[in-house]
């Protein structure tokens, strides 16, 4: 359904809007009433070309920009960002569908970053020797890279790429970002908001579109990395067509993290964690618990517990409570409708296959729009390995319960998964949290944190399928990604000790 009054979202570059010459438009829809609310252009190779220029046109004056005065942009863009977050809160919440209170979280674990990048001068110092050998001294510097490319994905429109472009712009980076065609007008906001902060034109810039963009991206000479989260078969083919390019690659992909609880648990604790993790942002998040594993013999009562939690959730527009109307909803619609039926078909599926459903989301009456892309939090028990809805990465609010008779059994569920971005461990006991975090194969780990996602000073990112490439999202990985290493070696002679000259053809020596 056509709103009378939608907009449309055009690239940005050289600090402006830029209408470009699009190869089509994709509607953007609020997914808690179903109407389409605006436009996204899609980029065609004359407006990619066109975006990727002005970063390239840019990259030279902001490479060599002082560190003080790269610092001062971070710094008003961080103070701007966090005085007007309910704004950009709200645009979220209006194209992504989540509540407000987690979209407001989102830019915060956002800013986290951005506040890390304030202090990024301390990480790009290099190193000196003085007379390494005898007259001659060596030191070391990072330099960026140039031009970097960002492609992130619909369930965290301003979070995912804050993970990037603080760092690789306080490192001396120009960027091209392409935000996900589903919810586009984060992505503008903050272009704009840069602006503001003082950054100059050409740094920061954004490129819409679908595939095209993509490619773009991936095979332009003048892009220098690429990084991406989104599902595994796309990073996959990121990191190959990026890489045979040439260029640098951090493609962050997708997940099954696995929760694992322990007999000696504290139930309440475990079911609240189960409850916020499993069904938080619609389950629409490569951190999301979705298969909890269950250790003999609590599991009638954990899942009992899950259930009572799971049954009190309110589902409804993420926007109302923003004006006013009544209790914040505490989960909203899916994204569009399309991936509110896939997930549909994952829990016909589970049910088919014999999995039981303990709370069922698909006939969730939902606080907002009759056309709103809804599914309520859905609760399987007596999962088993061979089914589909452990198998596939759902993204939806769909938690599995999987039923263990040990602790080596529940372990060997975990590292059998071709995932390994995230698992978390529920226990009191402190010797069997130390083992869990050696005896598993995975990135990320939670002793009694379900969504063990590390401050912005450690590295996020998981292994095996869940990552390709070898280096992680921000941290001292990040700035060591936006960055490369240049070692200078040189030699002054004192004309008062000048040595006598000759020629040596042998290895030089240090000495």
């Amino acid at each position: 359904m056509t709103s009378p009054e939608t907009t449309d979202i055009v690239h940005w570059a050289d600090g402006a809007a830029l209408s470009g010459s699009p190869d089509g438009w994709a509607d953007v829809t609020n997914p808690a009433t179903g109407r389409v609310t605006g436009r996204v252009a899609l980029a065609s190779e004359a407006d990619a070309a066109q975006v990727i220029a002005a970063a390239k046109k840019a990259s030279a004056a902001w490479g060599t920009t002082s560190l003080a005065r790269r610092t001062q942009v971070m710094f008003a863009f961080r103070e701007l960002l966090n005085s007007r977050k309910d704004e950009l809160a709200a645009i979220i919440t209006a194209e992504h569908g989540k509540v407000h209170s987690d979209a407001i979280g989102e830019i915060s674990r956002g800013l986290e970053v951005v506040e890390f990048a304030c202090g990024i001068s301390h990480l790009l110092k290099g190193g000196h020797s003085e007379e390494a050998s005898t007259g001659v001294d060596v030191h070391s510097k990072r330099v960026p890279l140039g031009v970097v490319g960002i492609i992130s994905p619909f369930n965290f429109p301003a979070m995912v790429p804050m993970w990037f472009f603080p760092i690789a712009i306080a490192a001396g980076n120009t960027v091209v970002l392409k935000p996900s065609e589903k919810d586009p007008s984060a992505a503008n906001w903050l272009a704009a908001l840069w602006t503001e902060a003082g950054l100059p034109d050409g740094v920061f810039n954004v490129l819409h579109g679908d595939k095209a963009a993509v490619d773009a991206l991936l095979t332009s000479p003048d892009v220098q990395s690429i990084s991406f989260v989104g599902s595994t078969p796309i990073a996959e083919y990121v990191y190959e067509t990026a890489s045979r390019h040439g260029k640098r690659v951090q493609a962050l992909g997708g997940a099954k993290n696995h929760m694992v609880v322990l007999p000696d648990a504290d139930l309440d604790l475990a079911a609240d964690s189960a409850v916020n993790a499993g069904y938080g942002s619609a389950g629409e998040r490569c951190m999301a618990i979705s298969v909890l594993v269950a250790v003999d013999p609590i599991g009638d009562e954990l899942v009992a517990r899950i259930a009572d939690r799971t049954r009190t959730l309110l589902i409804g527009d993420g926007g109302r409570s923003a004006t006013g109307e009544g209790k914040e909803a505490d989960m909203g619609p899916l994204v569009t409708k399309a991936h509110r039926d896939k997930v549909s078909s994952f829990i016909d599926s589970g049910e088919a296959a014999g999995a039981k459903v303990v709370v069922d989301g698909r006939d969730v009456k939902a606080r907002g729009g009759e056309e709103g892309f809804w599914l309520g939090p859905t609760l399987f028990d007596d999962v088993t390995p061979d089914m589909d809805i452990y198998r596939e990465e759902i993204f939806g609010p769909v938690l599995s319960v999987v039923r263990a008779k040990s602790y080596e059994e529940a372990v060997a569920l975990v590292n059998a998964n071709e995932y390994g971005n995230g698992t978390a461990v529920f226990t009191n006991d402190g010797g069997a949290a130390r083992r869990f975090e050696a005896d598993v194969t995975v990135g990320m780990i939670g002793v009694n944190v379900p969504v063990p996602v590390p401050v912005a000073y450690y590295s996020f990112g998981g292994w095996k399928r869940s990552l390709f490439g070898d280096t992680h999202a921000h941290g001292t990985e990040g700035v060591h990604f936006f960055t490369r290493g240049k070692v200078v070696t040189t030699r002054w002679i004192d004309p008062a000790n000048r040595p006598e000259g000759g020629l040596e053809l042998g290895f030089p020596r240090n000495d």
